[in-house]
């Protein structure tokens, strides 16, 4: 699953080059279809950008 979303491959890690997961998040329709792909996120901030674009500002969506 994580190479057909193209979430695993060669990413940078403190100055080297290393295969392996690529954080990413998915956001995906009532049909499972994905209308948004990000690459390379990071943690700190992430889930309350995305909610931003999203137009969800409660916890509970």
């Amino acid at each position: 699953m994580l190479t057909a979303y193209g979430a695993y491959g060669e990413k940078n890690l403190y100055g080297k080059t290393v295969v392996g997961v690529i954080r990413s998040t998915f956001v995906l329709d009532e049909q499972g279809t994905v209308t948004t792909a990000s690459y390379g996120v990071k943690a700190t901030g992430h889930v309350a950008k995305l909610r931003r674009d999203l137009g969800q500002s409660s916890a509970l969506g």
